[in-house]
């Protein structure tokens, strides 16, 4: 069975060809999708590794508004192709990414006459629209120290080191790269890290969970 049976299910057997014969790319670590101003060509169907979208305000500030991995959409694509409007954001590559690209027009004629592949755009649509109210409920209503503590207990798996910049750890809690450093500071001295160029380990992985869910 190709991807669109595993990724599409109830599609049927001439959509599902369809889209299993489109070329699957390859793309490295790094590798732009998308940049701002950019208009969608297609659907991307991310088939293994992750994709990052990001934004970059007038003041040079970065957010990282959600990832597209396996199963997922982007939600900057489904609009654009919805609503014919360029992008805002940019994607890039983390990592080697598998993607097939379903072309703008094949993407329109499916919406029009398959109720499966609707479902899932629709789906996949609302489920990124919760999580961008989320990461804006963040943003607004939560310390930097919290989402600071949250994203390094997310990033820090079971080993218990950041591999990122202070820039990356910025953009990805929406906060600035200089208020990220002073916060790492603060957690080095009450012992929770320590600090290296691009590399953080958590020392007190308890206390930064107690600092996450603080208000």
């Amino acid at each position: 069975m190709g991807w669109a049976g595993t990724a599409l299910p109830g599609l049927d057997a001439e959509d599902r060809a369809r889209l299993d014969a489109l070329p699957v790319q390859v793309l490295p670590n790094g590798a732009h999708l998308f940049s701002p101003g950019d208009r969608p060509q297609g659907f991307a169907m991310v088939l293994s590794g992750r994709i990052e979208v990001s934004l970059t305000g007038p003041n040079g500030r970065e957010i990282l508004l959600y990832a597209v991995e396996p199963g997922q959409s982007c939600i900057q694509t489904t609009l654009g192709l919805l609503g014919d409007d360029a992008y805002s954001g940019e994607a890039v590559c983390v990592g080697p990414v598998r993607v097939s690209v379903i072309p703008a027009a094949l993407f329109h004629a499916l919406m029009a006459r398959s109720e499966a592949f609707r479902g899932f755009v629709f789906h996949a649509l609302a489920t990124r629209m919760n999580d961008m109210t989320q990461l804006l409920e963040r943003v607004a209503f939560t310390r930097v120290e919290a989402r600071l503590a949250g994203a390094l207990l997310d990033l820090g798996g079971h080993g218990g080191i950041v591999e990122a910049t202070h820039a990356e750890l910025a953009a990805r809690i929406g906060s600035a790269r200089e208020v990220v450093s002073r916060r790492l500071e603060a957690m080095a001295r009450r012992g929770m890290v320590s600090t290296d160029r691009g590399r953080v380990a958590l020392l007190d992985p308890a206390a930064l969970r107690r600092l996450a869910v603080a208000l």
